[in-house]
């Protein structure tokens, strides 16, 4: 007898192979070798299915236990999880973001996250919109960066075409920093604008020293109480 869980899981094959454009609830119904209205027993419409699709793509990082880094260097971590979770789907990012599930994977890294920035010690406004801010960037960075990988990788050779300095001097300025491809670079540095930001946040007696890149010394942020 087919279950929820199989029509989830060849949902995201189908995903992976087709697309979340080529995703039908016909085709998924071809490939499970069943009538497409079969699938309405197990979800009531195609919305339905894609939250269902965005919750199973949290699982791994959802389940995994919290790294012991305090903070804003966990909420780092976190964001870091959820991208990497959308990255290991095709379309990962357009699914997740185009749902708001309340489901147990999700809700989990929410409090996840939502718990590394009240342990920073940031006001209980800063700690929700922190993370509505955090979850946002990662869900427009990834959506960016997986939409790269159909493009071809020809967007910059058309956008160096279409600059004419003289009327686009910033961004002549700026191409090559546009155009750089390190995104793990990017998404970091984006990261690191976000925290200092939600650093402002702190309340007076809390200071926060900033480490050397993690990445080369393996440190953590923490937060050191002002004497």
């Amino acid at each position: 007898m087919l279950r929820r869980e199989q029509v989830v899981e060849a949902a995201l094959e189908l995903l992976d192979e087709v697309g979340l454009d080529g995703l039908t609830m016909r085709r998924l119904g071809e490939k499970l070798n069943v009538k497409a209205a079969t699938l309405y027993w197990h979800v009531k419409n195609k919305q339905e299915l894609l939250e269902a699709m965005a919750e199973a793509m949290l699982a791994d990082c959802g389940a995994s236990p919290p790294a012991a880094a305090p903070g804003l260097a966990r909420a780092i971590e976190l964001a870091g999880k959820l991208r990497a979770a959308l990255l290991a789907r095709r379309d990962g990012a357009r699914v997740f973001g185009g749902t708001y599930v309340a489901q147990p994977n999700t809700l989990r890294i929410s409090e996840r996250l939502l718990g590394a920035l009240r342990e920073a010690g940031l006001p209980l406004r800063a700690v929700a919109w922190g993370a509505w801010t955090i979850t946002y960037y990662v869900i427009g960075f990834t959506l960016e960066e997986q939409a790269l990988s159909t493009t071809g990788g020809d967007g910059p050779q058309r956008l160096r075409a279409a600059l004419d300095p003289t009327r686009f001097p910033q961004l002549a300025a700026a191409f090559s920093y546009l155009i750089d491809g390190d995104l793990e670079a990017r998404f970091d540095y984006g990261l690191r604008l976000i925290t200092a930001g939600l650093r402002a946040e702190l309340p007076t007696g809390a200071e926060w020293v900033r480490p050397a890149d993690p990445r080369a010394t393996g440190r953590r942020e923490r937060r050191r109480p002002a004497r």
